[in-house]
């Protein structure tokens, strides 16, 4: 896998991680905690853990492939548990790797 393919599906499961979350964090949690209604929590907690496993795959390829620094993979694999945060990461990723590795090579 190329750092170019790595940093697509980074960026994809970064935006997917996000979305989950901040439907578990505005919609689900809420629906739970004000109207006792666990059912959204179950569902889109699960998804939600699932996508994040996904996220750390990705994350983790691309560390590989960029020769990250460890606690920065840390810091990035993190962001995927903070509503918003994956967003932030993602963009600080995407020009980091484009700067440093895309912009080098050629592509």
């Amino acid at each position: 896998m190329t750092v170019a393919t790595a940093l697509k599906a980074f960026r994809i499961s970064a935006w997917v991680t996000g979305v989950g979350l901040l439907l578990l964090t505005f919609y689900a949690m809420p629906a739970k905690y004000t109207f006792g209604d666990p059912r959204p929590v179950a569902l889109i907690g699960m998804v939600h853990g699932f996508l994040y496993m996904i996220y750390i795959v990705c994350t983790l390829i691309l560390a590989e492939r960029c020769r990250w620094n460890p606690v920065f993979a840390v810091v990035i694999l993190a962001a995927g548990t903070v509503p918003v945060a994956s967003f932030f990461a993602e963009r600080h990723v995407t020009r980091k790797v484009q700067t440093e590795h895309l912009a080098a090579a050629g592509t």
